[in-house]
């Protein structure tokens, strides 16, 4: 039996205060091992989010799994209005929590990052001065990387190949390169050409580095709302990247970087810089004045195949690939290692 009138119904939900959705999946499921430090690494990754985000920002976290230690810190981050929603999970895999995340809402721009991203200052502004500058940018990542240029990028190769505007520029900031290698355990995952020239695209007096990475990256809402597939059967790695990443492409989006570095990797070890840095950080109070009216792209599936596919195969090949390099500014030798 029903009696009365719901209150809630017919009600509008109140989220037009946001238009940018950070969304974490945390799996921490003990403090040993592997999780020592994750606990203290996921404290400095979300202060540094809260303090360093606009306040037009709708933070989204996905507890997928965690101890009742981690649950507790993050119910009274809700509970004290630091961040915006909790959604409290078993196990489903990365990708999957995302996709939690972003069913139900509706935003101009969602960042899906690692529970291990220590965020700097200006990294939403930068972020929207890519998307402000390059129409067809689809996603942007606040890290730069000098080997993402050949990673779902053939289209913004294609259709710039022959243009001045994308050319081998020399590395803003080298040593946050090298930070992320190091927090991936592998010092040598850049060689020396990577750490000083990585491939660039410029309009006006904007320059984005092509290419995007993965553990932090801010997708247009639209884009992610069109996505097809709601599930992957890896809790990660395999082709679940995909999910996120290849929707950009197919609907003829760019997947581009900050010139900069305006977020670390920390990896799931404390080490002493990463307190020095968050308690180096300026506080946020800004009211952002956010107008980016993005336009939708017209899908040619023959084009798109063409780019995609086809070029990827042409650009596959060495004699192809060390040419292209060198006509966009490296040497013989850097273009024969790149």
């Amino acid at each position: 039996m029903r009696i009365g009138f719901n209150p809630e119904k017919d009600k509008i939900k109140k989220t037009e205060d946001f238009f940018h959705q950070v969304i974490i999946p945390v799996y921490i499921p003990n403090l040993e091992g592997y999780f020592t430090d994750s606990f203290q690494i996921l404290k400095y990754s979300l202060e540094s989010l809260i303090k360093t985000s606009h306040n037009k920002t709708y933070i989204s976290i996905v507890n997928n799994g965690s101890c009742k230690i981690v649950i507790d810190y993050l119910q009274n981050m809700f509970d004290e209005h630091k961040i915006q929603e909790i959604i409290h999970l078993t196990n489903i895999g990365y990708i999957n929590a995302i996709l939690k995340g972003i069913v139900g809402h509706k935003f101009d721009l969602v960042t899906a990052a690692d529970a291990d991203v220590l965020f700097l200052n200006n990294w939403q502004e930068e972020t929207y001065k890519v998307f402000k500058a390059f129409p067809k940018a689809g996603a942007v990542c606040p890290t730069p990387s000098s080997k993402s240029f050949n990673d779902k990028t053939f289209n913004i190769l294609f259709e710039n190949f022959f243009s001045k505007k994308m050319q081998f520029s020399k590395v803003k900031n080298p040593e946050a390169l090298e930070a992320f290698a190091v927090s991936i355990n592998n010092s040598n995952f850049y060689r020396d050409v990577h750490l000083k020239k990585y491939l660039t695209i410029s309009s006006n007096s904007t320059k984005a580095v092509v290419g995007a990475g993965h553990f932090v990256v801010t997708y247009r809402g639209d884009i992610l709302r069109e996505i097809k597939e709601k599930h992957t059967q890896y809790v990660m790695g395999g082709n679940s990247d995909d999910i996120l990443d290849k929707p950009v492409v197919d609907q003829g989006f760019w997947r581009l970087a900050t010139e900069d570095n305006y977020t670390y990797h920390m990896g799931n070890v404390k080490e002493s810089w990463m307190e020095e840095v968050l308690q180096s950080l300026l506080i946020s109070n800004t009211t952002p004045e956010f107008s980016l009216n993005f336009k939708s792209n017209k899908r040619n599936e023959i084009l798109l195949w063409i780019k995609n596919v086809l070029f990827r195969k042409v650009m596959s090949r060495k004699p192809v690939k060390r040419w292209f390099l060198k006509y966009k500014g490296l040497s013989k030798a850097e273009a024969g290692i790149y």
